[in-house]
């Protein structure tokens, strides 16, 4: 019986792999059908610059990915409305709801990218004052700039998720011959971030002309830390002025009940003793 449990077991393993395969052929199939269409003017529609960005701001580099993103909206743009035809073909507004489901359907694939696009733009923002400390005590303790942002990259990739990947892309560009400026030119506008654009060129001047960098890499995350704070108080404020509204909703009418309840009470005890 153990035998035959184990061979039902294998069988189960083995369907569930050949069917995971057949899947993964099929999505390659259709990211190779649809790569063909992404330098066309309709590619160039349902992937639009905008969307580029956003792909690479995901860390979605290759053109497979793009490909992807071309077969997942154009296949929830097709069959969203087709579901909705199926669970709806009777209804009255059955053309509505399709027009709903197509568009639904072609911006949901760039709703999910825009989505991981904006938390990984917070990433880096929560990052960067730690890559600013780290690189200041690396440059520190006698290391060069290579140096530094490889223990960065090998060491600290729990630490940096984000910045750490960026930086293991740019160094594997800078190793093939590419310049630090080009190498980093993705990472220091790809985020639209500021303070990033700041510490990338500032980077790479140290590349390029040497000197003292940790005064001023001190002074940019005293900086970013002061900036953080601000921004800290400001959300407190916000939460303070929500929980206002919130208290006078909720324990106003608590509070009521407890400190003129007792008065109330008394009050109608006494009119229905005079009218009796």
């Amino acid at each position: 019986p153990r035998q035959t449990a184990d061979a039902k077991d294998a069988g189960v393993t083995g369907r569930g792999r050949a069917r995971s395969g057949r899947l993964l052929r099929l999505a390659d199939t259709l990211s190779r059908a649809a790569a063909g269409w992404l330098d066309t003017p309709f590619g160039a529609i349902v992937v639009a610059p905008e969307d580029r960005r956003l792909l690479d701001r995901c860390g979605f580099l290759d053109a497979n990915a793009r490909a992807r993103f071309f077969a997942a909206r154009i296949g929830c743009a097709l069959l969203l409305p087709l579901l909705v035809l199926g669970l709806y073909g009777g209804e009255p507004r059955l053309a509505m709801w399709m027009v709903g489901a197509f568009g639904f359907g072609f911006m949901l694939p760039k709703w999910f990218v825009r989505r991981r696009a904006k938390a990984r733009q917070r990433s880096v923002a929560s990052e960067l004052p730690m890559f600013v400390d780290l690189l200041r005590l690396l440059q520190g303790v006698g290391l060069s700039l290579d140096q530094s942002l490889q223990v960065m990259i090998n060491d600290f990739a729990t630490v940096l998720p984000v910045l750490s990947k960026e930086l293991a892309l740019a160094h594997r560009q800078f190793s093939t011959g590419r310049t630090r400026e080009q190498s980093l030119s993705r990472l220091a506008t790809s985020y639209e971030s500021d303070d990033l654009n700041a510490v990338m060129r500032l980077v790479v001047q140290v590349d390029k002309h040497g000197g003292a960098v940790q005064e001023p890499l001190r002074q940019f995350g005293d900086r970013l830390r002061e900036s953080r704070r601000a921004t800290l108080r400001e959300r407190i404020g916000a939460l303070t002025v929500k929980m206002t509204g919130v208290m006078v909703v909720t324990l106003l009418p608590a509070l009521l009940i407890m400190t003129a309840g007792p008065g109330f009470i008394a009050v109608f005890h006494s009119l229905s003793a005079l009218h009796r």
